[in-house]
């Protein structure tokens, strides 16, 4: 072998060994998925699945194929939100706002600022733009389901005052994590409910949002953050207030399907209570709330009428 192929041969494994999240263009790129007129390759799944791994760590745990899976489907239901977008006139994102997203992701990953959030991605093999592409198509479907169901949403503000009037000044906050999921009819006996259990024993929470779950948290292992209990509505609260640190619900029916809380952790603050300022947390909470579940039910709505190509 001639010096000059030892040294192209040893220049390539020093790649390998420093960069193992930027050899995209090693992979053969193929079309993989067809979602309609929108096209899934294996570059773009490789892509997300380092997205995915560097917003839920967890998933590192997990095996390359169920990775994959969990890439292809995220891909797919962002695919079918861009499908569904195209139908109306695109709204200019503010981008403020596009930043205090972004800040709420890298928080909750335990990073402190945007810097070292970039340089974080970057080791992923993924630049800020891809993750401001993302968030922005997110924006913009989270503002189609708000024109959509606004006037659907139904809150009781005069029940919310008495309740904050009536509350102590103590208060329990959760940090809680979330498993969304619809019953498919072709699972016999609701087996997807041993399924998902089972998972969460052998996966862990975080991997079974990931691999279930139908909620944009799924994204970050399911991670809702901290809520306190004044936000919470009383049927969900009933089912999380006597749990342990550490311990999940059953399935409990939502709208939108099924839905497993865990508590990761939980405190207790005391506050001095500004009446108008809970009053407007707890609204905008419990319309984000019901926001949510009616874009799980239009997404299931629209799904049907895309078709999916695999090749």
């Amino acid at each position: 072998m001639n010096l000059f192929l030892k040294n192209i041969i040893r220049l390539f494994i020093i790649i390998i060994i420093l960069f193992p999240h930027n050899l995209a263009w090693t992979i053969e790129n193929k079309i993989l998925l067809k979602v309609n007129n929108q096209i899934i390759t294996t570059i773009d799944i490789h892509e997300e699945a380092n997205y995915l791994k560097a917003l839920n760590p967890n998933l590192k745990s997990l095996d390359e194929k169920k990775i994959i899976d969990i890439a292809k489907s995220s891909l797919i239901r962002e695919k079918i939100k861009e499908v569904e977008l195209s139908k109306y006139k695109e709204t200019k994102i503010n981008q403020d706002y596009l930043e205090q997203i972004i800040k709420s992701i890298y928080t909750k990953i335990g990073l402190q600022t945007k810097n070292e959030f970039i340089k974080y991605i970057n080791d992923f093999g993924i630049s800020l733009d891809v993750v401001k592409t993302k968030l922005t198509i997110e924006t913009h479907w989270n503002q189609l389901i708000y024109k959509k169901f606004f006037s659907k949403l139904k809150v009781d503000k005069r029940l919310i005052v008495e309740n904050i009037k009536n509350k102590k000044e103590k208060s329990n906050s959760y940090l809680l994590y979330e498993i969304v999921f619809n019953i498919n009819e072709n699972i016999a006996d609701n087996k997807i409910f041993e399924n998902i259990e089972k998972s969460i024993i052998q996966e862990g929470f975080e991997n079974t949002a990931a691999i279930y779950s139908i909620s944009e948290s799924s994204k970050t292992g399911g991670n809702l953050g901290w809520v306190s209990d004044n936000n919470i509505n009383n049927k969900i609260l009933k089912k999380i207030q006597n749990l342990k640190v550490g311990q999940h619900t059953e399935p409990i029916l939502v709208p939108s399907g099924f839905l497993i809380l865990k508590i990761k952790d939980k405190k207790t603050i005391e506050k001095k209570i500004d009446i108008e300022k809970e009053t407007n947390i707890r609204i905008r909470s419990l319309q984000n709330q019901q926001l949510n579940q009616y874009s799980n039910i239009y997404y299931k709505k629209i799904k049907k009428d895309i078709l999916i190509n695999e090749k």
